[in-house]
C-alpha cells in the first residue's frame, strides 16, 4: 500500500545552519503522527519542507508521486498546512478567511456554489468558530484567531493535513476540541501530522510519534514506545511522573535534569 507521504533523506539548511540532517519517516493513512522534540529540533522545519515551502534536500514523496513533480494547485488540493501562530492583518470576517481554504477547489475568480459554501460551514464547525462567522479576525483573541485558521486548513478537505503547534494559545477546552477532530480526520481515513509540545495530549491522541533532536530522528513508533523515561531524560532532559488513563500510561513532564 503506497504511503499517504514519505520523507526520505530530508535535509535542510536556514541561515547556513543545518536543520534537519538526513531525515527519513512516512505517514501513513488513516493516523495522526505527532512530532515532539525540544525547541530548535527541527520540528517546524520539517512540515515546511514537506509542504514545500522552503529549499532542501532528498526526497517528498505525496501519495505515491514526487512533490516537485505535483501542479501546485494539485498538491494543494491534496495537502493543507496550518502554520504555527498564522494570522491575518486584514479585517476580514472569520467566514472569509476560512472561505480562502477553498481556493485550490476553484478556478480564478469563481464564486463559491453551494457545494463549497457546506465545505467552508463543516470546517467552521469542527473548529468552533461558527459564532465568530461575521466579526473581523482582527476583533477576535489570539486563541479564537488561531481556530479560526485551523477552519480554514480544515476548509480545504485535503487527504493529507499538516499542522504545528495547533492547539497553542488554547484553552484546555479547545485544546482537547481539536485534537478530538484531529483524530476524527484520521478515522475518516485522513492523515496528520502534527507538531506537538504537549506530551500528554501526543500520548492521547497521536497514533505514533516522531522524536526530533538536533535535526535527527531520535525514536518513531507508538506512543509508549518513544516517550520513555531515557528518551525524555536524554532529549528534553527532563523526568516525567506518569499517571494511568483509559488512552493509557500518560507522561507528565515534572523536573529538570541537571
Amino acid at each position: 500500500m503506497v504511503s499517504a507521504l514519505q520523507i526520505e533523506n530530508l535535509e535542510a539548511e536556514l541561515n547556513g545552519r543545518s536543520v534537519l540532517r538526513g531525515l527519513s519517516l512516512t505517514l501513513e493513512k488513516g493516523e495522526v503522527l505527532g512530532l515532539i522534540g525540544p525547541n530548535g529540533a527541527g520540528k517546524t522545519t520539517l512540515v515546511r519542507a514537506a509542504a514545500g515551502l522552503i529549499p532542501h534536500q532528498g526526497r517528498v514523496i505525496l501519495q505515491g508521486k514526487p512533490v516537485e513533480e505535483m501542479p501546485r494547485r494539485e498538491r494543494a488540493k491534496r495537502m493543507s498546512y496550518l502554520a504555527q501562530g498564522a494570522g491575518s492583518r486584514w479585517p476580514m470576517t472569520a467566514r472569509r478567511v476560512v472561505a480562502l481554504g477553498r481556493l485550490p477547489h476553484l478556478a480564478p475568480f469563481e464564486r463559491p456554489d453551494a457545494a463549497e459554501e457546506a465545505a467552508i460551514t463543516r470546517a467552521m464547525e469542527k473548529a468552533d468558530v461558527m459564532m465568530f462567522a461575521d466579526r473581523p479576525v482582527t476583533r477576535l483573541s489570539g486563541g479564537e484567531r488561531a481556530r479560526v485558521m485551523l477552519a480554514r486548513a480544515l476548509a480545504v478537505e485535503a487527504p493529507i493535513l499538516l499542522v504545528d503547534e495547533p492547539t497553542a494559545s488554547l484553552d484546555p477546552y479547545h485544546q482537547l476540541q481539536i485534537m478530538d477532530v484531529l483524530a476524527g480526520l484520521a478515522s475518516e481515513g485522513k492523515s496528520v501530522i502534527a507538531v506537538l509540545h504537549d506530551l500528554t495530549l501526543a500520548a492521547r491522541f497521536c497514533t505514533r510519534l516522531a522524536l526530533l533532536d538536533e535535526g535527527r530522528l531520535a525514536a518513531i513508533g507508538a506512543p509508549d514506545e518513544v516517550l520513555t523515561d531515557a528518551h525524555l531524560a536524554k532529549v528534553y532532559r527532563v523526568s516525567a511522573e506518569r499517571f494511568l488513563s483509559p488512552a493509557g500510561n500518560l507522561p507528565v513532564p515534572w523536573e529538570r535534569k541537571s
